[in-house]
C-alpha cells in the first residue's frame, strides 16, 4: 500500500546552492523494505538516497540506511551531513549541545552542529593498507596525464566504503588526470578498492589547500563523484597516520575543494580534535516535498 513520505533533496557541501553533491533523504521510511528502498535509491539515480528510522541504540538520534542505484553501503560522508540537515530543518530532531548521534552500517557516527547549514561528522576509524608493489604498476596507467607523487605510495583506506587514496605532483595534477576506465577498473578490482580519490596541494593564497577528485567505475563506466565526503575522510585519516609528511601545515585543519571537473564548487572544512578528523561542510535544501510509493 502507498502512502505519501516526506522527503528533501540536499545540496551537500556545495558553497552555494547546486554547486555541491545532491542527495535524496527520505524522512519516513518506516515499513519499507530493503528492496523497497533500492528501487526507490534506483529511480532517484543520485549517487546515494537515504532512508531515516528509528533508531535501535538508545545512544543515537536517529538511523539511517544508504542505498547507491545498484547497493546499500555502511556509510557514506554526504548522505551523513545531508540526512542530519534535513532532519535538524523538518525539526524532527534536536541537537544536544550542540551534537546528534547517527546510527549507520558502521555503527555510530557523531556530528557536530556548527550552524543552521554547516555540519561536520566525526570520522569513523579506518583501516590502512599499502598497495602491494605489483599493483602499483598499475596506478598509472589508470591515471594518465597528471604526474603522480612517486615518493607516496598509494594506500588503500577503508571506512565501511574503501578508497585507493593516491597523491599527485601538485593540484593542477589532479586537474589533468584523464582516467582510463578499462585500466581503472582493473587497479579497483586488484586493490579491492570501491574507487580513487586524488589529492594534490594548491599553491599559497589558492582556492583551498588541496584539490580532490573521486574516480569510480560503475556498470564499466567512468564515474566522478562531485564532493566526496568519506574519500575526505579517508584522506584526513591517513595524513593522520603518516603523522602529515611533507604537510605539516596542515596538522591542524585544511580546506579541500572538490568537484572542478564537474563544474562544481565543493568545499570540504577538516580539522582534528583529540586526534579525530571531523569533515565539516554547508547543505542546502533544493527540494522539499513528498514521495509517494
Amino acid at each position: 500500500m502507498t502512502r505519501q513520505r516526506r522527503f528533501k533533496q540536499i545540496d551537500v557541501f556545495g558553497s552555494t546552492p547546486l554547486r555541491g553533491n545532491p542527495l535524496a533523504v527520505i524522512m519516513e521510511a518506516d515499513g519499507l523494505s530493503a528492496a523497497d528502498m533500492q528501487s526507490m535509491a534506483r529511480w532517484t539515480n543520485l549517487s546515494e538516497t537515504t532512508f531515516v528510522l528509528p533508531p535501535t541504540d538508545a545512544a543515537a538520534d536517529y538511523q539511517v540506511r544508504i542505498f547507491t542505484p545498484d547497493y546499500e553501503l555502511p556509510f557514506a560522508g554526504h548522505p551523513t551531513l545531508g540526512t542530519a540537515y534535513a532532519l535538524l530543518e523538518a525539526g524532527l530532531i534536536t541537537p544536544t549541545s550542540g551534537r546528534l548521534v547517527q546510527q549507520c552500517g558502521v555503527g555510530l557516527v557523531e556530528l557536530a552542529v556548527r550552524s543552521p547549514q554547516a555540519l561536520a561528522f566525526k570520522s569513523p576509524a579506518a583501516q590502512v593498507t599499502p598497495l602491494p608493489e605489483p599493483v602499483r604498476a598499475q596506478v598509472a596507467a589508470a591515471l594518465p596525464g597528471g604526474q603522480i607523487a612517486h615518493r607516496a605510495v598509494p594506500q588503500a583506506v577503508a571506512m565501511g566504503i574503501r578508497w585507493l587514496v593516491v597523491k599527485m605532483d601538485s593540484a593542477d595534477d589532479v586537474l589533468a588526470v584523464k582516467a582510463e576506465v578499462a585500466a581503472l577498473s582493473n587497479l579497483l578490482a586488484l586493490s579491492g578498492c570501491n574507487g580513487v580519490a586524488l589529492y594534490g596541494v594548491h599553491p599559497a593564497g589558492g582556492p583551498a589547500h588541496l584539490e580532490v577528485r573521486a574516480l569510480l567505475v560503475e556498470q564499466g563506466a567512468l564515474v566522478e563523484d562531485p564532493v566526496t565526503g568519506s574519500a575526505n575522510a579517508c584522506l584526513a585519516q591517513l595524513l593522520l597516520q603518516q603523522d602529515f609528511a611533507g604537510l605539516e601545515a596542515l596538522r591542524h585543519g585544511y580546506q579541500v575543494r572538490q568537484g572542478t571537473c564537474k563544474q562544481r564548487n565543493g568545499r570540504v572544512d577538516v580539522h582534528f580534535t583529540e586526534g579525530a578528523p571531523w569533515i565539516g561542510g554547508l547543505c542546502h535544501t533544493v527540494i522539499d516535498g513528498n514521495v509517494v510509493f
